[in-house]
């Protein structure tokens, strides 16, 4: 069992930057694939990043390649997200999910576990 809550959503302008953090509780944090996911009003959960337990592999999604970072810290239990570059069309709410499974995936019916989500807001 993992409990995930996501932190450093907020407001910026278009072209700064926030980092997203998504603090993690439980046990064997390390083992766990951990995704970031958005959700703009009105529009479905997209898939934004995933990275591997170890943190060597990443997959993005190409609406952010080369804007946004996911990374993590499993001594601190900790999963981020640098976002740089912000586009007004990223405003969403940005959740933190973890996965029980060595293979990373860009399904969110394929995470076990989701934080309550933080909201993040471009301003044109």
């Amino acid at each position: 069992q993992v409990q995930l809550v996501e932190s450093g959503g907020g407001l910026v302008q278009a072209g700064g930057s926030l980092r997203l953090s998504c603090a993690a509780s439980g046990r064997n944090f390390g083992s766990y694939g951990m995704g970031w996911f958005r959700q703009a009003p009105g529009k479905e959960r997209d898939f934004v990043a995933t990275i591997n337990w170890t943190g060597s592999r990443t997959v993005y999604a190409d609406s952010v390649k080369g804007r946004f970072t996911i990374s993590r810290d499993n001594a601190k239990n900790t999963a981020y997200l640098q976002m740089n570059s912000l586009k007004p069309e990223d405003t969403a709410v940005y959740y933190c999910a973890a996965r029980s499974h060595l293979l990373l995936s860009t399904k969110n019916y394929e995470y076990d576990y989701w934080g309550p989500g933080t909201q993040v807001t471009v301003s044109s």
